[in-house]
């Protein structure tokens, strides 16, 4: 397998069949892939080659199992997964030393020219492929239970407005909570990331007063500690009395960090479980042109049980003017991971699978790469 990734499949929480009716971390460790590799993979078409890919680590546990179904039944395939961040994987593809992308967010207005450049014959374009929850860790001594943080109060954390646990707004959102006298550390990434911009999209959406910086893969509020990699930020929170800092689910539960509840529009705190996600999912709308399935998220969506931290993986690949010799393979493997048989091992590794409307559209974007 030629994977790097940090971690392994985490069970998380079941997700049955959704039902919505809308649609990272180096490593310099090598990975096996993940155990349920075995599952019947009837969708696979099988082609030969290679293919050469990099960026998002937050798909990492998902890529790990798809590379290793899809080699282990297509005898003369190899795809090369690394990670190095969202921003990196999206610098590589523009540079077309890899063959596609895995971003945790869609090229932006900036990113979209040099894209297109290097498919010389047509745009790059967004396919979402993994979405997966945000969880806000922290590490507050002797407190048990999960602790409440609104919008606001987390915008304020991380913006450095807030520098001490026992802060009256953490009180107000925790009645009955006995906070310590203890400075807050946060964590961010230092590396371009994806999770970067999607929290702080939630944060810029939904406390705007207090968090006036745009979305960013580059954290772009002042202070706190920056970490490479995913990884880092958990290791930084799980070692450092009053850490916080924001990660992919499967990484708060690895390290067994307490994760809050966060804050969405209709002003409720929001377990961050299957469920909750999908009610946040079931209002984003996808927003690009043509085949692109560039999606936007309702930070407005009013469901009290909507959990509004989260990001989705893309892979960007050029519409046109990819290599001949390994068109056949990049639709093949591509149109794997968006069919049933990819997308299920996905509820056991702290993702959401697809919504089936989704998936069909990836599929007929899939089909039309040339």
């Amino acid at each position: 397998m030629k994977i790097k990734r940090h971690g392994a499949a985490f069970g998380v929480v079941a997700v049955g069949a959704l039902l919505l009716a809308a649609c990272g971390t180096d490593n310099n460790s090598g990975s096996s892939g993940s155990a349920n590799s075995s599952q019947p993979a009837s969708s696979i078409n099988c082609a030969g080659g290679t293919l050469t890919a990099a960026g998002s680590t937050a798909q990492s546990n998902a890529m790990s199992q798809w590379v290793k179904t899809y080699e282990n039944k297509c005898n003369g395939a190899t795809v090369n997964y690394q990670g190095g961040g969202s921003g990196k994987g999206v610098q590589q593809f523009q540079q077309g030393t890899i063959d596609f992308a895995g971003s945790d967010f869609p090229l932006s207005s900036s990113d979209q020219p040099a894209a297109d450049s290097r498919c010389k014959t047509g745009p790059a374009i967004d396919l979402p492929m993994v979405p997966g929850p945000i969880a806000v860790g922290y590490n507050v001594p002797n407190v048990t239970q999960p602790l409440n943080l609104s919008a606001s109060t987390l915008a304020k954390i991380f913006s450095g407005k807030i520098t001490n646990w026992n802060d009256p707004a953490i009180a107000k959102d925790n009645p009955g909570v006995t906070l310590p006298n203890l400075g807050i550390q946060t964590f961010h990434r230092s590396d371009g990331s994806g999770t970067s911009y999607n929290f702080s999209n939630y944060l810029a959406n939904e406390a705007k007063a207090d968090f006036p910086f745009p979305a960013n893969k580059n954290w772009p509020a002042p202070g706190g500690q920056g970490s490479n990699g995913t990884q880092g930020i958990a290791q930084g929170v799980k070692s450092t009395p009053g850490g916080i800092g924001y990660m992919e689910l499967s990484f708060a539960t690895q390290s067994q960090i307490p994760y809050a509840k966060v804050g969405n529009a209709a002003g409720k705190f929001v377990e961050l479980t299957t469920d909750n996600v999908k009610n946040f999912l079931a209002k984003a709308k996808v927003t690009g042109s043509g085949h692109d399935l560039k999606l936007d998220f309702d930070y407005t969506n009013g469901d009290a049980d909507a959990y509004p931290n989260l990001l989705v993986t893309y892979e960007i690949v050029c519409a046109s003017g990819n290599d001949s010799a390994k068109l056949p393979l990049l639709k093949s493997f591509l149109s794997y991971l968006a069919s049933p048989d990819g997308q299920s091992p996905l509820a056991g590794q702290g993702y959401v699978p697809l919504p089936t409307e989704l998936a069909t559209k990836i599929t007929d974007s899939v089909n039309s790469l040339s």
